[in-house]
Order: C-alpha cells, then sequence, then structure tokens
C-alpha cells in the first residue's frame, strides 16, 4: 500500500516508516521509546504503562478540556441516540473489546459502549500474528486494524452515548483506488440503512491527480453517495491527509511525489467537510535548539525534543520528524463553491480549497488508543497516535453532540456542514480558536507556519523544509487549518442557529 493512500495507522519506529503501510492522512504512530531516563515522562499512559519519555499524550478528558467539550458533556450532552460511521478498510479483529478497555480507563461511569462492526465480506481474512499473510500483508493489517481502533475510541471520547459504528470493507483503496466501489457501495448501503442525521467519518484519501483525466467523472459518480447523504441530513467528514502539499505518483507506482503542490480526495470534494491537523501544546510548550530528532544510536537528542511548561499554544501541524505535516491547498478537480466566495481572496484561482477546520493531529501531542491485535508484534497495551484521521472521528463525535441537541429541541440534524461553517466562520469567527504561525526555540524545525513538509528526518539527520511549496499559516482562514478549531459550545450554538435559520 502507498505513502499516501490510505488514513490506516502508519507505524512509526525510530522516525522510519514501516514499509508497505498506508497513509494518506494515515494515523501515525509514535514510537515506544521506553523507560524514562530520569528527567521525567512526558507522558505515562494507563496500564500496562508505556513511558514515553520524549512525546506527549492525551487523555479524553484533556482532549475535551482544552476544546470545551467537557462542558457539553457536563451538561448531559454525550451524543445519545446518535449514529457515527467510521469507514475503514478490512477493520480491527479486537474492535470491541478494545473499545471496552478505553470505555474502562476513561469512562467507567457510563453504560458500556454501544459499538458494532459492520464487515463487507471477509473483512479480517489476515492471521493476527506477525505472520499475517492476507490481502493487505501483516504490516498494512497491522495499520488498518490501529487506523479502526483509533477511530472507534475517539469517536466515542467525544460522543460517549452514541452508536458507533465501524464500516469494515476490504480491499483496501490505494492509489490505484480499486478500492473505492467497494467502500462507496458500502457507504451508500450503511446511508439507507442508519437514521437520518448519521455522522460519516472517513480516514483514507488519494492525491487527486489519481484520477487522470477521468478526474471529474470519476468524482462525480462518488459524489452521488455523498449527495444522497445530504439528502438524509447526514453529515460527510474526512482526514486532509498528513503529507502537506506533497503527492505520491501513482504513474511511479508511489516510488516518487509530484513537483508541485497537491491536495487529497475525498477531503476536497465541496459534498465533504475537510479536517485539517493542528499541534496542541498543553501545559507545556516545545523549546527546539536542534533539528536533528534522533542520535547515531537512534535515541531521541533532547535538544530537539525539550520543552517548558507552558503557556499552552496550538499551532500548524508540522513535525519534522516524521515527517508529516496537515493537508490543504486549492483543489485541481473542484471550481470554488459559493459557499467559499467570502474567502476567496485567500485561495489562488478559482478553486474549492481546504481544509474547513480543524483538530489536534500531532504525534507529539498525540492520542492515546488501546489495542490487542497482533500480541506477539507486542502491539498489547496503550499507544500513542496523531494524524488527520485522529482529528476527523473527534470532529464526528462533536457534530454528533449538536445533533443530540437538535434532535431535544424538535429540530433536524445538521446535515451538510459545509454551508454553515463558512456562515459562522464568516458571521461569529469567536467560534474558533485562530492558528497562526508559531515559532518554538530557536530551531528551524521550531518554525511552524505552513503545511510545506519537511524532508531529510529518515536517518536521524538534521531536518530541512522539503522541495514541495507549502501553504501558509495566517490569521483567519487558510489553506492549512481552515477556520481554526472549535470552542466546542459556541461553535455547536452557532452552527444550530445557522441550520435553524434555513
Amino acid at each position: 500500500m502507498s505513502r499516501r493512500h490510505s488514513l490506516a495507522a502508519l507505524a512509526v519506529a525510530c522516525a522510519a516508516t514501516l514499509a508497505g503501510a498506508p497513509a494518506a492522512t494515515a494515523a501515525l504512530q509514535a514510537p515506544d521509546t521506553g523507560k524514562a531516563d530520569g528527567s521525567g515522562a512526558a507522558c505515562t499512559t494507563p496500564p500496562p504503562v508505556h513511558v514515553y519519555p520524549v512525546y506527549h499524550c492525551y487523555t479524553p478528558q484533556d482532549i475535551a478540556g482544552w476544546y470545551g467539550v467537557s462542558a457539553l458533556h457536563g451538561a448531559g450532552n454525550q451524543g445519545a441516540g446518535q449514529t457515527i460511521v467510521l469507514v475503514d478498510s478490512y477493520g480491527s479483529p479486537t474492535a470491541g473489546a478494545d473499545l471496552q478497555k478505553f470505555h474502562d480507563a476513561f469512562y467507567p461511569q457510563l453504560p458500556p459502549p454501544s459499538f458494532e462492526q459492520v464487515c463487507q465480506g471477509s473483512c479480517h481474512d489476515y492471521n493476527n500474528t506477525a505472520n499475517g499473510n492476507g490481502q493487505s500483508g501483516p504490516n498494512a493489517a497491522e495499520g488498518w486494524a490501529g487506523e479502526a481502533n483509533l477511530d472507534v475510541q475517539w469517536a466515542y471520547a467525544m460522543a460517549p452515548r452514541a452508536h458507533i459504528v465501524l464500516l469494515a470493507v476490504p480491499p483496501a483503496e490505494t492509489e490505484g483506488v480499486q478500492g473505492f466501489p467497494n467502500l462507496f457501495k458500502a457507504m451508500s448501503d450503511a446511508i439507507a440503512r442508519y437514521p437520518s442525521g448519521t455522522v460519516f467519518s472517513q480516514s483514507f484519501g488519494v492525491t487527486e491527480q489519481t484520477f487522470g483525466g477521468a478526474a471529474k467523472t470519476q468524482t462525480a459518480k462518488f459524489d452521488q453517495v455523498y449527495q444522497q447523504a445530504a439528502k438524509r441530513d447526514d453529515t460527510i467528514l474526512a482526514s486532509s491527509g498528513d503529507d502537506g502539499t506533497t503527492g505520491v505518483d501513482k504513474q511511479a507506482k508511489d516510488s516518487r511525489t509530484y513537483p508541485y503542490a497537491t491536495v487529497g480526495w475525498p477531503a476536497s470534494s465541496p459534498w465533504v467537510t475537510a479536517i485539517g491537523g493542528t499541534q496542541l501544546q498543553d501545559g507545556w510548550r516545545w523549546n527546539p535548539t536542534s533539528d536533528v530528532p534522533f542520535n547515531a544510536d537512534g535515541s531521541p537528542n533532547l535538544a530537539y525534543w525539550q520543552w517548558t511548561d507552558g503557556p499552552s499554544s496550538e499551532a500548524v501541524w508540522n513535525e519534522s520528524w516524521l515527517p508529516a505535516a496537515t493537508g490543504g491547498g486549492p483543489s485541481a478537480i473542484y471550481p470554488r463553491p459559493s459557499w467559499q466566495d467570502g474567502v476567496a481572496s485567500r485561495i489562488p484561482g478559482n478553486a474549492r480549497a481546504i481544509p474547513d477546520l480543524a483538530w489536534d493531529a500531532a504525534v507529539n501531542g498525540g492520542v492515546l488508543v488501546y489495542t490487542s491485535f497482533f500480541p506477539d508484534r507486542d502491539r498489547v497495551g496503550w499507544h500513542v497516535y496523531g494524524g488527520t484521521s485522529a482529528s476527523s472521528p473527534q470532529v464526528a463525535g462533536l457534530i454528533a453532540l449538536a445533533n443530540e441537541q437538535q434532535r431535544k429541541s424538535g429540530q433536524p440534524p445538521l446535515g451538510w456542514l459545509n454551508p454553515l461553517i463558512y456562515r459562522v466562520g464568516a458571521a461569529q469567527p469567536s467560534a474558533f480558536r485562530d492558528i497562526v504561525a508559531q515559532q518554538y526555540g530557536t530551531a528551524v524545525s521550531g518554525r511552524l507556519d505552513s503545511n510545506r513538509l519537511f524532508t531529510g528526518a529518515d536517518d536521524g539527520q538534521a531536518t530541512k523544509p522539503g522541495p514541495v511549496p507549502g501553504w501558509p499559516t495566517t490569521s483567519g482562514w487558510d489553506m492549512t487549518t481552515g477556520f481554526g478549531t472549535p470552542h466546542a459550545p459556541q461553535f455547536v450554538a452557532a452552527l444550530r442557529a445557522a441550520r435553524n435559520a434555513g
């Protein structure tokens, strides 16, 4: 599977990507770095304990507190009566049991999760061992299962009383897009099956250029499914991507990248709300004085990873050590929709541009996920994940909370979100936290002001900006974080007011 074809979990070990792991807007996992060296741990997870001396991580309560979701939860707004569908290839053989473990760790006071996994065909056609030999291979099967667990647990984290559905659809979609017909047939069936107002989160994507000369024809066919959802007042979200503006070239069998900026599909579809990524630094502040993340022996270079105790901040997601960055930019397929006219001056040409808004996606500042698949590959326990595919399911949970309020008030679900978001962004920008350029420490890597992908980190050498230009992170709406990240209570109230105003 290609570097940019799916948002399934990409395992990262000593900054090296596992060969064949899925990625496009992939979930990214921090390396297990062992025991802290006496300087204190940045992240200590629930039992069984994994200690990460340089990576920071967050619990559901941390994230809910920062974005204001905890205020909604405290008011009894927890997603009751709502359905969230998470679309992933293959699914996870331990998704249900692992979600229960997540519940027990963070929400033991609530009833057990409402969860089902719907398999289209043989979604678990690999051996659950290190020697797995299914269609996607052992490494990729592990990645897809990690992606599914991430999606399930963190949609649940934001809406713990919602009904969570994992829609598992083989084969894996790749830059060859052979999996798309199955995916969209399954989504169409799910739109018909689940209640009006269902929220769909997609953690997969391809470079728009993958479709070649047939791009408009092919995407129009798939967009019919999204329009079907809009007619039922369903909401469709997608991760904006993890490779900044860099896209792999299908014609070169994913072995090279385009020399110009690209974006991913389906995030670029006007019928889809594209969720970009930020790096949340809550209670700590990165303070790098070196651009070398790893020493020659593979150990973390503390001059790169060091931090101070705040002040808290939130920046565009662009981690040079991976390297990974939020996707965003103008579409090469779609013209600018009318609801983006208010930000037209920020968009080159007459194009649909993404993302629409953002949420925490960093790995250093990632979220805790419990896994028990592949037990002989040390996959039992708590792990730190990131990527914009961590962002999308969390926003899906937030939209489910808004729909819960709508239902209690006898009003329709929010449905197609994009026109509402741009009305809110124009009239009530305070519903968002504006993400602007930040400088952390003195290193080049600490200048987070665009989604230009860094390069040179794979072997521990000094990082440097990559060859493909990125888009700047500015005040107001931009093509890295959209309007910014939601202030949950204000955001929900403003979306509901826009929807109910007609």
